[in-house]
């Protein structure tokens, strides 16, 4: 979804509330797409009502999630932003690490997701209201929250 469509489905929404009928924002990614997926966060975001310090990091942590699915998960993924009742949900997903070949074992190249100080995630951590990343044998999703100010 463009941001003028997200926009016009939002109504004004300058109000600074959350306009209720904001449609999710769905997107798949990889690589060559992280741009246009940074472009349609903002325009979501701001569509959504965040006043504009917020939806730069709400940007900022869908780029680095997003940017983590490609380089250490399956190299593409599915971003879901949401805004309701106050809070806007940013969840990332993919389909696990790369394979090699295309069987059935993961690269051994590929690192898990790491959350150490002075990385992305833990700046995620510090700009959203709530920050949790899931493993599982289908993948990694990650999901910030962000109250709105």
């Amino acid at each position: 979804m463009t941001g003028d469509r997200a926009r016009r489905e939002a109504g004004n929404g300058s109000s600074g509330g959350t306009p209720s009928e904001l449609a999710p924002l769905e997107q798949e990614f990889d690589a060559g797409s992280l741009y246009a997926l940074r472009s349609a966060v903002a325009a979501h975001a701001a569509a959504a009502g965040l006043p504009p310090a917020q939806v730069y990091d709400v940007v900022l942590a869908a780029h680095e999630l997003a940017a983590n699915a490609v380089r250490h998960g399956s190299g593409h993924g599915r971003l879901r932003l949401q805004a309701a009742d106050g809070v806007l949900t940013c969840q990332v997903t993919d389909a696990g690490p790369a394979t090699a070949s295309g069987d059935e074992k993961p690269d051994a190249r590929a690192r898990p997701w790491s959350a150490e100080h002075g990385h992305g995630l833990w700046v995620i951590g510090q700009v959203a209201s709530q920050f949790a990343v899931d493993y599982g044998p289908a993948g990694t999703t990650a999901t910030a929250v962000f109250t709105f100010r």
